[in-house]
């Protein structure tokens, strides 16, 4: 696929649910899951699909996976939980993009100190960073409103 269609894809999908999250939206369990699922899936294949990784750079995709993970469940721990009809609906706030402000940084620093020991760029896929941070966020945000004890959205019917 063309990279660049890719990029637009991606951006497409992370800013249409932003701004889904910052109007607010139900939470059912299938559009919390399904564009996290996918991105981080189209990351892995990207990997999959590369004959020149070193374990360096599996070493520093590993990490840096597990760090954008625990950074999106940061970010999760600041979305607005509430029952509005008698089901949770989620919203972003003020905390939550000063969150991923500074996620973002924290990000580049990672970024910049792979680079400097030794991981290749092609080994960085974006589609992957991307996807384990919203799926962080998702399994946060699961949780919490498993905790809260109010019921999910239904999903939604076609």
């Amino acid at each position: 696929m063309n990279p660049w269609l890719l990029a637009a894809i991606i951006a497409a999908v992370v800013i249409a649910v932003v701004i889904k999250r910052m109007i607010g939206e139900p939470v059912n369990a299938k559009d919390l899951f399904i564009a996290p699922a996918i991105l981080t899936g189209i990351g892995i294949l990207s990997l999959i699909k590369k004959t020149d990784l070193t374990g360096t750079d599996l070493t520093w995709v590993i990490t840096g996976a597990v760090l954008g993970a625990g950074l999106g469940a940061l970010r999760g721990a600041t979305v607005q939980l509430v029952d509005k009809g008698g089901v949770l609906w989620q919203r972003y706030t003020g905390r939550t993009f000063l969150t991923l402000i500074g996620a973002l940084a924290v990000t580049a620093g990672f970024s910049i100190l792979a680079a400097k020991m030794g991981m290749h760029e092609s080994a960085r896929p974006v589609q992957l960073s991307v996807g384990v941070s919203f799926l962080g966020e998702s399994l946060m945000v699961g949780r919490r409103g498993m905790a809260s004890g109010i019921p999910f959205a239904p999903a939604r019917t076609r």
